[in-house]
């Protein structure tokens, strides 16, 4: 869709021709006519934008990403962005306020009415990734002893203005959370009744300075469409839906994935093209030099068995199999614990677990990995010539023996690093894998080489 009519939009655009471009929208989605409006200079998006229905440019201005917003915003003049403030949804609308500069924050302000004035200001008061951070306030509220065709008609009145509707919550006069009623309940409820005879009491509900990926797991877990957030009176403070909830948690997988593989900064999905190569390479060099660095480490450790490694030349040839293996068997582990670890389905008290069942993990990788390692030197190196005194078998069996031990201690190291990250306070993906390869390389060269010096009588 995007590919084939950016080239005929960007024709009309130069021709000014905003009825046709209108009629070629008219019937794509919104967050579509974003993806293919992003392609644009702000300029060009904007003048897009102020062609097409004031309602459908409110959605698609929210659906494109921030920067893009951001760099609109900074061409419009304040009545312009006043006016698209007050229409954006209030969670995009706080998102976008928070990227201005104070003194301009301070100028938009006073140009709000006071209910967007307050609601801005209250969202941002909250701490990054919390709850409240990412909630919106636009929810349906009922009093508990209203009647169910008053608050039918209450909805009807709202509903153009909220996130959703099939979730109402019920609130005292404190606008404390009592309950909450669907909309399917609602409309097969008696007209007579009241709000507090069907609602249901049992509410699931987070916390304003709870994190936002715990919150975004309720949703999941619970199968939610939206979750009441509530401050430390109980209060309703907003809700977050579960279209929310999926972008916190594919930023937040996003993130694990670049923490796990030693990557600093920001973290944010969908910007790989937008940043510079510059902040790719400051990003990824603090941890790639400071582990080159440790690697001297291993280094040293060849050198000091150079005069075994030059009377049993073979030993050198399997080296990097048996770096490798352990590198992969580490990796597994650590990514497997490190997802359990972000899951909450472990923690550090469950240290000894799974070390326990990681080392029978570990077992039965290396009694394979250890034949599989002994056929392939036999294979191999049938052919290669054995100083007098030694045997192919033995060597094989040596390199066996040593990529066994290989693959059991990566895979303990692999799961107990993380869980010491977690257990001080540390992230365990940043701790786990760019310090595993390193560590997994230097214990896996002393026990290759002891193993050989011990069994060969080297």
């Amino acid at each position: 869709m995007k590919s084939f009519l950016f080239p005929e939009i960007k024709e009309l655009v130069e021709q000014k021709k905003w009825d046709i471009i209108n009629d070629l929208l008219e019937d794509i989605h919104p967050a579509e006519i974003a993806d293919i409006i992003s392609e644009f200079s702000p300029e060009e998006v904007w003048e897009i934008l102020s062609n097409i229905d004031p309602t459908k440019r409110t959605e698609i201005f929210s659906h494109l990403d921030l920067e893009i917003q951001t760099s609109i915003a900074e061409k419009l003049s304040r009545t312009e962005l006043v006016e698209l403030l007050t229409e954006m949804p209030s969670d995009d609308r706080v998102d976008l306020f928070k990227q201005f500069p104070e003194d301009k924050q301070e100028l938009i302000l006073p140009a709000l009415a006071q209910a967007e004035r307050e609601d801005i200001r209250r969202l941002a008061s909250y701490p990054e990734r919390s709850a409240g951070s990412v909630m919106t306030s636009e929810y349906v509220a009922f009093p508990a002893y209203i009647k169910v065709k008053e608050a039918l008609n209450k909805l009807r009145l709202e509903a153009p203005k909220k996130e959703t509707i099939y979730y109402a919550y019920v609130i005292n006069e404190k606008r404390q959370l009592k309950g909450f009623v669907e909309l399917a309940d609602l409309i097969l409820a008696d007209p007579e009744a009241l709000i507090v005879d069907i609602m249901e009491e049992e509410v699931i509900y987070a916390r304003v300075d709870e994190d936002q990926e715990s919150v975004a797991r309720k949703i999941q877990k619970y199968d939610l469409i939206a979750i009441p957030v509530v401050n430390g009176n109980n209060t309703l403070a907003g809700i977050i839906t579960h279209d929310d909830a999926l972008d916190i948690i594919t930023q937040e997988h996003t993130e694990d994935m670049e923490k796990l593989m030693a990557i600093a900064g920001s973290h944010e999905s969908g910007v790989y093209l937008r940043t510079p190569s510059y902040v790719h390479f400051k990003n990824r060099a603090v941890w790639i030099i400071s582990l080159a660095a440790l690697g001297l480490v291993s280094g040293v450790i060849i050198h000091s068995y150079e005069d075994k490694l030059t009377k049993l030349l073979i030993l050198a040839l399997y080296m990097p199999m048996v770096a490798d293996t352990g590198g992969n068997v580490g990796s597994q582990s650590a990514t497997v614990v490190v997802r359990a670890l972000a899951l909450k389905e472990i923690s550090f008290k469950d240290f000894f677990k799974v070390l326990f069942k990681e080392f029978k993990v570990s077992i039965l990788l290396s009694i394979a990995l250890g034949i599989l390692s002994f056929v392939k030197v036999l294979w191999l190196s049938g052919d290669s010539e054995i100083p007098a005194g030694y045997s192919l078998l033995n060597i094989a069996y040596v390199i066996a023996v040593a990529l066994s031990l290989q693959v059991i201690t990566a895979n303990l190291i692999g799961a107990i690093l993380p869980l010491i990250a977690s257990k001080f306070k540390l992230d365990p993906a940043v701790v786990a894998s760019p310090a595993l390869t390193t560590i997994v390389d230097i214990t896996g060269l002393i026990l290759y080489f002891n193993t050989a010096k011990f069994l060969l009588n080297l």
